[in-house]
């Protein structure tokens, strides 16, 4: 059975964006609207792996990454953020961030994170993550 994988972001398409990228892959993809929405879905189910954007109504994506790792510590956690800054990047990996991507980023470099956070080989070429 293929990894399954909940979309957190309160930006539509960007929600669809991710949900389509991922489903062609054949993980299954389930998305919320935000962090409480989020935590919502997580009691009921389990996912492999939690896509994140930080900036968000509610519960932002930090506080997000801080709980999915206090309460599902097996669950792998990607950050996506528009905003990333040398304290904000080593604060996500502190609290257990697998991966991160800021926005924008190429779907490419989203797959590559994906594959990462599940250990799964990758391209060989040079990571596109943008910093």
């Amino acid at each position: 059975m293929k990894a399954s994988i909940l979309v957190v972001d309160d930006e539509r398409y960007v929600r669809d964006l991710l949900e389509r990228v991922l489903s062609r892959k054949e993980y299954v993809v389930e998305t919320a609207e935000g962090g409480e929405a989020a935590l919502a879905r997580l009691e009921t189910q389990r996912y492999d792996l939690v896509l994140t954007d930080v900036v968000m109504p509610g519960i932002d994506g930090f506080e997000l990454l801080r709980r999915v790792k206090s309460l599902y510590p097996t669950t792998k956690v990607i950050v996506l953020t528009g905003y990333a800054r040398k304290q904000s990047i080593s604060d996500f990996l502190l609290y257990g961030a697998d991966e991160y991507l800021s926005k924008p980023f190429q779907v490419q470099a989203l797959l590559e994170a994906v594959d990462r956070a599940f250990g799964l080989p990758t391209d060989p070429t040079p990571a596109r993550r943008t910093h």
